[in-house]
């Protein structure tokens, strides 16, 4: 017993409860308390007093026997200066997290960790209160402080469940709104502070304390998520708008706006403009702003810079009463040093590897989950499921997977470690995304899984049955950078790189992929998607407007940033908005007008969309006209009943009377003529349609002489 109470007294005992707390002996109950500083206690039984503890420490331990059996006690503590304190004690209280738990913890299958861990408003025995748990299995000892305790460790000290190094203690008459930490005594013997793995509410920077949150929003969204979970979204209309939270739109002082009042302007404007989703960059939170959330601090707390975690609920409530889906980035590759976070937890390497070969990122100055680790693929894949079950969310954006099927990303000869075949893959991350998938969509059907992958890596799209990673969709990074590259040219240099337009054809259907012009392209001194295009102010816009229109009707789901629908002429900065002044400009009004057009009839012909991931649903009609920069190809739904023809003259001339093939006989009404007045164009055309003739051109058996307009793009529709 004397080694435990010094252990006690020291900080270190790793089971307070075997000292603390209701004992029963043959001549009554023994009562022990720890009360540091505290001059006396007595024992009270419905506000009576049933007996006092006698102080046996002179550091704060309490001891005594109460004769009669004890329930519900309580403390009454006197502290010097007469002040008195009556509280419940949470040495009496069996533990909040079950075997089966810990089980399941230790074999990395406890999908729903987060309503084990982390802070939990319960009522045990009558008695309300918060448990709190935390997995820190090399420390010595861990404590609660916060509000309810004046910060101070010494007065909750938590006891560690068996072997699997969860800590835990139920606090009574703690409540929703309180704020805490966990003070750790690491392995070395250093007293660190941490903010909780698990918070599901931050302050945020710089205090970063927890808060107890119990969620009070009632989502009204159910048939949002039954018709979601029918739906099959690769043959389904995706038109994703990415964004960022505090830089979309700010308050006419500059000030940040909350969840609740971007929720109805967000819906209302993706409704205007025909989006089908919204993509989130990371809300997460995290420390650092210019991070854009890619350094997360606490993956299961919305950052608190836009609002409390039910403001996040009801923002996301709010797109699905408008009929817009929610997808969120997320960032399971890596997490910030800062010490009061998940870095080396209990004062070992917990959550990211231990060799720095593996576990540090070059690039980013961050560190990298141990995805061998049972407990962190664990945590990882609760923290996926908890985003789509407490939220609602519709789909995570896998950030930077690249960096974690390679153990040699961005690191030069001797300074990465290769897997037990020798080879550069990272086995185990590879094992983590086939777990995560097989979870997310065995759980949850509909929901989306996109991968931001660069890499030729085979089959991160392919279900994890057939060998593949799982993922449902995929970045296609290189079309994006051909797009990008060959638009960019001056139309006279074109025909030299035509092939970067039709390159991308070669292996379409390699994968699932999404068409991304994200925020990546428009930071770092990149410039603008506008300031990208060359030529005078008229040809920049023709060429914008251009090609987005070849991207709507290129095979793959469409995401466009912020900005990139009206021609956001500057770089986009996270600390100030968008410039939405623009729109006051014809041409910025006309780009955002397209963009809207194009969606509707994106939407409204499966052709565009019904078979995005099958040779079937293309064809080319000439892919080979470099000399007069255009190229032509036509969509066709599952039923082939329904048929598209787009046409692209990336020159800055007209061409009138140009022969193309049609795949059918009839008159195609001109459904986009993106060089229409309307869009700031200059109204060359076809007067809304064109009648095929019974003219073999191109291999077809039908074509029609048509008017391109310059640097413009029609879509005929039939």
């Amino acid at each position: 017993m004397t080694t435990n109470v010094e252990r006690l007294v020291a900080g270190e005992l790793r089971d307070p409860h075997s000292v603390l707390g209701r004992h029963p002996t043959k001549a009554g109950t023994l009562l022990r308390a720890w009360r540091p500083e505290a001059e006396s206690v007595r024992v009270l039984v419905q506000d009576a007093a049933v007996g006092k503890l006698e102080k046996v420490h002179p550091a704060g331990l309490f001891e005594g026997v109460v004769e009669e059996p004890v329930g519900d006690y309580r403390l009454e503590v006197g502290y010097p200066g007469g002040q008195t304190f009556t509280l419940r004690d949470p040495y009496a209280f069996l533990p909040t997290v079950g075997d089966l738990d810990l089980h399941l913890l230790g074999e990395g299958r406890h999908e729903r960790l987060w309503e084990k861990l982390g802070a939990h408003c319960r009522t045990i025995d009558g008695v309300a209160g918060v448990s709190f748990a935390v997995w820190a299995p090399n420390a010595r000892s861990v404590r609660v402080i916060g509000e309810f305790n004046s910060w101070d460790g010494r007065l909750h000290p938590m006891r560690t469940l068996g072997s699997s190094g969860i800590w835990e203690l139920f606090i009574p008459d703690v409540g929703d709104g309180c704020l805490y930490k966990f003070e750790v005594l690491t392995a070395q013997g250093q007293l660190v502070v941490k903010t909780d793995p698990f918070a599901f509410a931050t302050e945020g920077a710089p205090t970063n304390a927890a808060i107890v949150h119990t969620p009070k929003h009632r989502f009204a969204d159910d048939d949002w998520l039954q018709k979601r979970a029918h739906r099959d979204q690769r043959s389904s209309p995706m038109s994703v708008y990415e964004l960022h939270l505090g830089s979309w739109k700010r308050g006419d002082r500059g000030e940040i706006l909350g969840y609740r009042e971007i929720a109805p302007q967000l819906a209302q404007y993706c409704v205007e403009l025909g989006f089908t989703h919204v993509e989130l960059m990371p809300v997460a939170e995290h420390p650092f702003t210019g991070s854009w959330g890619y350094q997360v601090s606490n993956y299961f707390a919305p950052t608190a810079r836009y609002g409390s975690p039910d403001d996040f609920r009801f923002f996301v409530d709010a797109l699905h009463q408008a009929g817009i889906g929610v997808i969120v980035d997320w960032v399971p590759a890596h997490f910030p040093k800062d010490e009061w976070a998940l870095a080396r937890f209990d004062g070992t390497a917990l959550y990211e590897h231990v060799d720095p070969k593996k576990g540090e990122h070059p690039d980013w100055g961050t560190l990298v989950f141990n995805y061998g680790r049972n407990e962190v693929r664990n945590f990882l894949i609760s923290n996926a499921l908890y985003w789509i079950e407490e939220f609602h969310v519709d789909g995570l954006r896998v950030d930077a997977v690249a960096s974690m099927l390679y153990l040699d990303y961005s690191r030069k000869e001797g300074e990465w470690v290769p897997n037990q075949f020798g080879g550069r893959e990272n086995l185990e991350a590879i094992e983590f995304f086939k777990q995560l998938n097989t979870a997310i969509h065995g759980e949850h059907p509909g929901v989306l899984m996109v991968a931001e992958e660069s890499t030729a890596y085979p089959g991160v799209s392919r279900p994890v049955h057939l060998g593949g990673l799982g993922f449902g969709f995929k970045w296609n990074m290189g079309w994006m950078h051909d797009s990008l590259a060959y638009f960019s040219k001056e139309p006279v240099y074109r025909r030299f790189h035509h092939n970067q337009l039709t390159f991308s054809l070669m292996y379409a259907w390699s994968e699932n992929f999404m068409l991304p012009l994200s925020h990546d392209e428009v930071v770092h001194g990149k410039g603008s998607l506008i300031g990208k295009m060359p030529g005078d102010r008229w040809q920049r816009f023709a060429n914008l407007r251009c090609m987005l229109s070849y991207m709507w009707a290129h095979p793959g789901k469409k995401l466009l940033f912020m900005g990139g629908e009206f021609g956001q002429e500057r770089e986009w900065n996270h600390d100030e908005s968008l410039d939405w002044h623009l729109l006051d400009d014809a041409a910025h009004a006309g780009l955002q007008h397209l963009m809207a057009d194009m969606n509707a009839a994106y939407r409204a012909n499966p052709a565009l969309w019904e078979l995005d991931h099958a040779p079937e649903g293309f064809q080319w009609i000439d892919a080979n006209d470099a000399d007069n920069n255009v190229i032509s190809f036509y969509r066709t739904d599952r039923a082939q009943k329904n048929h598209l023809v787009c046409v692209c003259n990336l020159a800055p001339i007209p061409r009138t009377g140009f022969r193309v093939g049609l795949p059918k006989t009839g008159t195609y009404r001109e459904v986009i003529n993106t060089d229409a007045e309307t869009y700031g164009g200059t109204n060359v055309g076809n007067m809304g349609q064109v009648v095929a003739e019974k003219t073999p051109w191109h291999g077809l058996d039908h074509s029609a002489m048509i008017t391109l307009p310059p640097l413009g793009t029609v879509w005929l529709q039939i």
